[in-house]
Formats: C-alpha cells, structure tokens, sequence
C-alpha cells in the first residue's frame, strides 16, 4: 500500500479492470492538490487517463462527502447542455479503497485559479466570465424532472432548510466562540425571503476554479466538484459566486477585492448579475444582501468543518488548516453585508 494514497494501487487496477469497460492496467496513481472535501486522484492507465473521487478517511459528518450523489448528478447531466465529465463506474465496497468512490473521464483543459485571469488578454477576461455565467445559467435551467432528479432534494423553502443544516453543521464541528458567526445565525432566519416557483440543479460550489476551459478558448469543458449539488434556490449559486469575488486575492481561495475590474476587462458584481438575469429571463434580485450574508455563513461553515478535520488529522489537504482558519474572516464579512 502507498501510504501516501492510503489504498493499494494493484487491489484498485484489478477492480477497475473488472468494472470499468475498456479499462487495462497497468496504472499509476497522482493525488491532485485540489479535492480539498473529497480527495480526487488522477489515475493514469494504460487505456488512458481516468479521474477517482472518493470519501476521505476517518470519521465523517452526517451527509457530507456524498461521493455518489455527485455521481448521480454527472450521470444525469451526461445529455444536457451542461458539461461535465462522464460518469464511468460508482463503488459502494468500502472493501476495495476504504470508502466509497467512483470513476469519472478525465477532461483535457484549463483551470483558471486566479479570478483576475493574469496571462489573458482584455478581452479575454470578458470571455470567460460571459461563458461561466452562460453555464450557470444553462445549469439552472435543466428540467430536473426530464433528466431524473426530481427526488434530489425537497423542494421548497430552500435557505431556511439550509441555513438549520448549516447551523448544525456549524455546532457539530464548532471548536471556538466566532461572534460574527452567531450573529449571522440569528439574523438570517429573521430575513430569509418567501420562496415560489419550480427548485433548479444548484451546484452549490460555483467559482472560477471548479470549471475547466478548452485550451485557448473561452468555451467551458466541464464542470466540476459536484458533492455540495441539490435541488434548490439559483440565487444561491449566482450569490456565492459574487462571495468568492469579493474575498481578497491572496487568499486560499482568490478574489477580486481591490482590484480594478474595469482595467482588466473582467465584469463587476452589478454586471454579472444583469447578464444572468438577462439570460433567464429575471426581472431584477430583490433583497441580495441575504443572498451574499447566507453565503459567506454558509462558506464559513464549510471552512469550521475543514478546520475540525484538520485538528483530527483527517483533512484531505496540505493547507486544510489555513481553509479552516478563514471561518471567522468569512463570518465577518458576512456580518459586514448586512
């Protein structure tokens, strides 16, 4: 076994070999520095190059790492306008690796970490963005029942739903007083809109470097890292990816702050919002500052959870402690919204 990989690279060819169509070892296995939930692996075989998803070791949070509902949504997203990887091969034997994983094509392409695109031209940057926000707004505009997830989450009353499970999510990993977080707690259920209309697909981790791009061109090849998906509200991805445009550039996550859009060609908020609701047809976002407030809390509460595996030596990442340590940050911005 590496212990490196915590899982034995010939137990794993051998299985593959039996499940997966047109799979032929040998193979070599490399861990991606991204993965930071679920650890993700690049698994370079004979029959070509493969992507491995799996639950990380160690004891997990009730519903957290659901390795196959992402399966689940790549299979069902496989014949839409949205891209995304093919769904190869879901193993439920934690027999085989330790936990659950599944098996998925790797896209060839380009992934844009830093948001203000530096080795893209002006117009460039432009691009980009409007093909992201085309791709958000195709993903909520799949037919849920047409491509078999109407059961993929309740419908109705989406953020008051989320805001109790992040709440939990929050005291089950809580492991200090965040002022900024309590006061968020309470002053979002307080002002959380009436919700009407069908639920949409919802990433729920829509940023920038979740997306591959074809090489040299501004088409999206594939989007990625579906573990946080369900049915719900899209204003909570359109919001949560302004959050992540809004936070500092040097962070673990890269953002915007302080940076001159209209120099380097990218849109600012107000635009990216006016060509969403463009696209689908939105009259305009009343009450957005609860849309950016739940995110920041909900990011936040991600990050406390990251921070509690980091102390219990199961984070799946070399900088886990640094993600967790930007729960209180976020909660403050969050504070700072509203």
């Amino acid at each position: 076994m590496n212990a490196s990989l915590q899982f034995d690279v010939e137990t794993l060819t051998r299985y593959l070999a039996a499940h997966v169509p047109g799979f032929q070892g040998p193979m070599s296995v490399e861990k991606f520095a991204g993965g930071q939930s679920n650890p993700t692996f690049l698994l370079d075989a004979q029959s070509g190059r493969y992507v491995l998803r799996r639950q990380p070791p160690g004891e997990l949070l009730k519903s957290a790492h659901a390795v196959d509902r992402e399966f689940r949504v790549l299979s069902a997203l496989g014949n839409t306008p949205v891209p995304v990887a093919r769904a190869l091969h879901l193993c439920e034997d934690r027999e085989v690796i330790g936990s659950l994983f599944y098996v998925m094509s790797f896209e060839e392409g380009e992934i844009n970490w830093d948001p203000s695109l530096p080795a893209l031209s002006f117009g460039e940057r432009g691009a980009i963005y409007d093909a992201l926000i085309g791709t958000m707004a195709s993903l909520h505009d799949v037919d849920v029942e047409e491509v078999g997830l109407a059961d993929y989450g309740r419908a109705g009353n989406y953020f008051s739903r989320q805001i109790d499970l992040w709440t939990r999510q929050y005291r089950a990993a809580q492991t200090d007083e965040l002022e900024a977080m309590q006061a968020l707690i309470g002053w979002l259920p307080a002002h959380c809109p009436v919700e009407a209309g069908k639920p949409s697909l919802v990433h729920g981790d829509f940023r920038i470097d979740n997306l591959i791009f074809h090489r040299g061109t501004p088409k999206v090849r594939a989007v990625l890292d579906w573990e946080l998906s369900t049915l719900g509200n899209p204003l909570a991805d359109l919001a949560y990816f302004c959050m992540c445009l809004r936070l500092p550039p040097n962070g673990h996550i890269g953002g915007l702050a302080g940076l001159d859009r209209a120099a380097l060609g990218v849109p600012d908020e107000a635009a990216i919002v006016e060509r969403y609701c463009r696209l689908r047809g939105i009259a305009s976002i009343e009450n957005w500052n609860f849309y950016l407030a739940f995110s920041f809390f909900r990011f936040a509460a991600i990050a406390q959870g990251v921070k509690k595996r980091a102390l219990g030596g199961n984070a799946s990442h070399e900088k886990a402690r640094q993600v967790g340590e930007m729960a209180g940050a976020l909660a403050r911005m969050g504070v700072g919204v509203i």
